[in-house]
């Protein structure tokens, strides 16, 4: 029997096709998920390994997660700068029915589980798109707080509505903002069991409320995974801010983001 080799040329696309169907089989896998505020998919100014995941995903999953911001309803009613109509009802709903509340102020959408996630791993966090969810926001400051504590003495807030076809925020008369960059102020993942119930305030090894405006769409973020499956939170939405919050808070607002996430164990973050 004659037999004869392949020649390099055809092997090579042979390879070069077994690799695309590879890569076309690993998107094909990768299932996406839709997560919306509820009083049922939110926990509200903590982080904790004991607060029970509302998604369970794999690694390289896709979700979109939507937040609500951190005001109550009838506040921002009282202001007369948008109809009751543009409150979404799941930000009522979470008001009334969720009591389980603080230490921290953040409404936060989570968590989510990834399956395969151990503590020592790592989780990455890829932020593939960010849009405006509602049409307002607001800004709040609190006395002695901030970048600039001296500046601010008094206690103060405003509602700011929000253009989300032209992407842009009045906040004073001729004072346009672009909301071009939005980002999640708060990302993160639970905490080792032992510290308990933590503060959604300050950020730490859980990583938590950054409030980096460089994270933004097309950014990734690697948190280290301290609980099994990490548990993964996010809100704190920030339709525009600088390098810091001046008088302690940006354009607060709601956000739809969407994330991929992927458990690299060959990676180690220390």
């Amino acid at each position: 029997m004659r037999t004869s080799a392949r020649p390099a040329c055809c092997t090579s696309r042979l390879a070069a096709s077994a690799l695309l169907l590879v890569i076309s089989a690993g998107h094909v896998r990768a299932a996406e998920f839709t997560l919306m505020p509820s009083p049922q998919t939110v926990h509200i100014g903590h982080f904790a390994a004991n607060v029970k995941p509302v998604l369970s995903i794999d690694s390289g999953d896709i979700v979109t997660i939507e937040t609500a911001a951190a005001m109550e309803p009838e506040q921002i009613e009282r202001s007369g700068v948008v109809p009751p109509g543009a409150i979404p009802q799941y930000l009522r709903d979470i008001y009334r029915d969720v009591k389980d509340r603080g230490p921290g102020p953040h409404i936060l959408t989570g968590p989510i589980e990834v399956r395969g996630a151990q503590p020592g791993d790592v989780l990455e966090v890829r932020i593939l798109d960010i849009s405006l969810a509602v049409d307002y926001g607001y800004n709040r400051q609190r006395p002695y707080n901030g970048a600039l504590p001296e500046e601010f003495t008094a206690f103060w807030q405003r509602i700011i509505p929000i253009n989300r076809t032209a992407k842009t925020a009045e906040i004073a008369r001729g004072v346009v903002v672009p909301l071009d960059r939005p980002f999640f102020g708060t990302m993160g993942v639970a905490p080792h069991a032992s510290m308990g119930r933590i503060s959604s305030g300050p950020p730490g090894v859980h990583t938590g409320n950054v409030d980096n405006k460089d994270l933004g769409a097309g950014s990734t973020l690697y948190l280290p995974v301290h609980a099994p499956g990490a548990l993964f939170s996010t809100g704190d939405a920030h339709a525009a801010q600088g390098h810091g919050e001046v008088d302690l808070s940006a354009i607060e607002t709601g956000l739809r983001g969407r994330f991929q996430f992927i458990v690299r164990k060959d990676m180690k973050l220390v």
